[in-house]
C-alpha cells in the first residue's frame, strides 16, 4: 500500500493545523424540532460497529454513501458493517422530489443520537443552502462531503454556513475541480479531498480504464500532500466484487489515495484490506525495528525506518499489528 495518511491527526488537531480557532462554538437548540414535533417524534437508535465509531476521520478507509431516504433497516444495516465511516447522501442519492423530505429526516437522525457524515448538494444548486441551514444545528455532524467541488471559495462559503470546525471533504468531480484541486486542498475548511469518477467522465468523456483516470488520482494525491491533508478518497466502483474489485482498489493504492467510497456494504472489507499494511509489510516492518542494525547505515535506511514506523502506527490502529507468523513464534519462545 501507499502512505498518504496523517495518521496522529485526529479533527481537532486537524482543525488547529489549519490556523482556526480550536475550540467550535456550542451548538445551540435548533427551533425546528419545537414546530414540527408530530413529525419529529420517531427516535433513531442504530447501533455503530465500536471498531468503526472509535476510527478517526483522517484514517477512514472505507466511506459507505446511504440514500438519505433510505428506510431505517438499510440504516441499521449500514451502521453496524464494517464502513469506516457513513455518509448520508442527500445529493445524487435523492430525487429532487424527494429531497425536502429526506433532509427532515437526516436532522432528525442526527439530533437523536446518530452521528454521521452527510453528503451535500453542489453549491450551485437551489438545495446547498437547504442542506447547509439544516444542518447548520444538528448534533451529531460529523461532517460533510461536498458535492461537485470547483474553487477554494466552495469550501470558503460552506465552511461559514456550518459550526466552525466542520470538516468539509471536497468531493472533485469535473475537470474544473481538478484544475483547481490544489487551491481546494489549502482552503482552511478542507479535511480531505475525494475523487467523483462518474461524474468526471461525464464531464470529461474520458473512458473508466486505469489508465484514463490515473492523471486525477495523481493529481488528487499531490493536492493533498500540498494541502497538508491525508490521502485522498477514491471514487466508487459499482458492480464488481471478489478480485476484481481488489485490482480495482490497487489501482487507486498505487497512485498513493488511502481511502474509497462504495455504494454496497459488501465492498466495504475488501476496501479496509486494500487500503492497510499487508502481511508482509507487516513483516518487514518487523523485521526493520525489532531487529537491531548491526553494521554501517547506508542512505536508503532512514527512508525505510520511516517507512516501517508508518507501517506499525496504521498496522496497531487497524488491528493488525502483531498478527504476522513471525509474530506469533516469537511470543512462542
Amino acid at each position: 500500500m501507499r502512505f498518504r495518511h496523517n495518521g496522529g491527526d485526529d479533527t481537532m488537531r486537524w482543525y488547529a493545523r489549519k490556523n482556526r480557532r480550536l475550540f467550535p462554538a456550542p451548538l445551540r437548540h435548533n427551533p425546528m424540532h419545537n414546530n414540527s414535533r408530530k413529525k419529529s417524534h420517531t427516535m433513531f437508535e442504530f447501533h455503530r460497529n465500536e471498531r468503526a465509531r472509535q476510527l478517526r476521520p483522517s484514517l477512514s478507509r472505507s466511506w459507505l454513501l446511504v440514500r438519505a431516504n433510505s428506510t431505517e433497516e438499510v440504516f441499521e444495516e449500514a451502521f453496524e458493517s464494517e464502513a469506516d465511516s457513513i455518509i448520508i447522501d442527500l445529493e445524487d442519492g435523492c430525487p429532487a422530489e424527494e429531497k425536502d423530505a429526506a433532509r427532515e429526516q437526516v436532522v432528525r437522525m442526527l439530533n437523536s443520537g446518530v452521528v454521521a457524515w452527510v453528503r451535500i448538494n453542489a453549491i450551485t444548486t437551489e438545495h446547498w443552502w437547504k442542506d447547509v441551514k439544516a444542518l447548520k444545528n444538528v448534533k451529531g455532524l460529523r461532517g460533510v462531503m461536498l458535492a461537485t467541488a470547483e474553487h477554494a471559495t466552495d469550501i470558503d462559503r460552506t465552511a461559514a454556513e456550518l459550526p466552525p470546525g466542520t470538516p468539509i471533504i471536497a468531493l472533485i468531480e469535473s475537470a474544473l475541480g481538478v484544475h483547481h484541486s490544489v487551491e481546494i486542498a489549502r482552503a482552511i475548511g478542507t479535511f480531505r479531498l475525494a475523487f467523483g469518477a462518474g461524474d468526471y467522465r461525464r464531464d470529461t468523456g474520458s473512458s473508466a480504464t486505469p489508465m484514463a483516470l490515473a492523471y486525477v488520482r495523481s493529481q488528487l494525491v499531490i493536492a493533498s500532500t500540498l494541502g497538508g491533508l491525508p490521502g485522498p478518497i477514491d471514487g466508487p466502483t459499482l458492480g464488481a466484487y471478489g478480485a476484481d474489485f481488489s485490482k480495482a482498489c490497487g489501482f487507486a493504492n498505487d497512485h498513493g489515495m488511502t481511502g474509497k467510497i462504495t455504494l454496497d456494504i459488501r465492498q466495504a472489507e475488501t476496501i479496509n484490506a486494500a487500503f492497510s499494511p499487508s502481511e508482509l509489510e507487516i513483516e518487514e516492518a518487523h523485521q526493520m525495528l525489532d531487529v537491531p542494525l548491526d553494521g554501517p547505515r547506508d542512505g536508503s535506511y532512514l527512508p525505510r525506518y520511516l517507512r516501517a514506523k508508518k507501517v506499525k502506527e496504521l498496522a496497531k490502529v487497524y488491528g493488525l499489528w502483531g498478527k504476522t507468523d513471525s509474530d506469533f513464534q516469537r511470543a512462542s519462545k
